[in-house]
């Protein structure tokens, strides 16, 4: 395959249908609050712009979206959701094939449903519910996912979700690797009701470290309520920081969030209060802002068009490894 062609073609295809615009405006942002000991909410986004990603990931895009959102939740560069679906049996292997990276993390969440992996580094693994496969892209890796194979053929109820990071740019060429963290391994603190959960993916909560190592400061939350359950907490008035409902029905600071709906917080100081109406998960997501420049191209962060050029020149020269398709 001419890998210049592909590059500017059959890649991008499929990776512009990420960048369409997911958020109407931050006009769009439904009632704001003024309480003092509450974190004002910016807005609730609905999901909008849903689309297939190759053949096995159908998403919604909840940033970036054309408009300089992802500025206003760096480190985080991009946020798809795959709800939950049904797939049927099938022989043909659903996913998305071999595609570049570098300048960033790729993280994926598994709720429903299985996918495995394999990169240009010799790694490979399969996902399970719970579980999260934390690729650091850094100088550049081929990576490819798709529906672990027994699930491929049996069919069932699939629900995936997936995080860009961008990294700074001292980090940008750092070497390849993954995290691979199963559900088990997730720190774990129980709320008062002694059923509901927050799972400490990254940074902390009520004093208990994360699991994930990252390259700036970031806190990543797994909360799972019960119905009736309540939840309280505060993150660094600075951090950019949204919470998307994956499944439930939630008030947050007296707004209400439903299911599949994505909250933006303000950077202030306050509380953040959260009532589930009915079983809920949630992921929490707050980061510290790069305030870096940088310049997206399809797969590819990086703080200058000279170093997209360079990336690019790098994978048609093969400099990113070889995988098989």
């Amino acid at each position: 395959m001419d890998r210049k062609k592909f590059i500017t073609g059959t890649l991008f295809t499929g990776f512009a249908a990420l960048f369409h615009k997911a958020f109407a405006g931050k006009e769009a942002a439904i009632e704001k609050i003024s309480k003092a000991d509450l974190r004002g909410v910016e807005g609730i986004l609905s999901p909008t712009n849903t689309h297939m990603v190759g053949n096995g990931f159908k998403v919604m895009n909840y940033f970036p979206n054309g408009k300089g959102f992802e500025e206003r939740m760096s480190p985080f560069f991009l946020l798809d959701f795959n709800a939950e679906v049904k797939f049927p049996p099938s022989d043909i292997a659903k996913g998305v094939g071999v595609h570049p990276h570098r300048g960033i993390e790729t993280i994926t969440f598994a709720y429903k449903g299985s996918v495995e992996h394999h990169d240009s580094k010799g790694n490979h693994g399969v996902i399970n519910p719970g579980d999260i496969q934390w690729m650091t892209a850094g100088g550049g890796v081929l990576h490819k996912e798709y529906h672990e194979q027994t699930f491929n053929r049996t069919g069932g109820t699939f629900e995936m979700l997936q995080l860009w990071i961008n990294l700074p740019a001292k980090h940008k060429m750092t070497p390849a690797k993954y995290q691979s963290i199963v559900h088990t391994q997730k720190p774990k603190v129980v709320l008062a009701d002694g059923k509901s959960a927050v799972y400490v993916i990254a940074g902390e909560y009520n004093g208990v470290k994360g699991v994930a190592n990252a390259f700036s400061p970031v806190i990543m939350y797994d909360v799972h309520l019960e119905e009736n359950a309540d939840l309280e907490f505060t993150l660094p008035q600075h951090y950019n920081s949204g919470i998307l409902v994956i499944d439930g029905n939630i008030t947050i600071n007296e707004q209400k969030a439903p299911e599949n709906h994505y909250v933006q917080l303000k950077n202030e100081a306050g509380k953040i209060k959260i009532k589930a109406h009915q079983k809920s998960l949630l992921m929490v997501l707050s980061g510290e802002p790069l305030n870096e420049p940088y310049v997206s191209y399809g797969p590819f962060v990086m703080n200058t068009e000279e170093e997209i050029k360079q990336a690019i020149e790098d994978y048609n020269k093969g400099k990113f490894g070889f995988l098989n398709d």
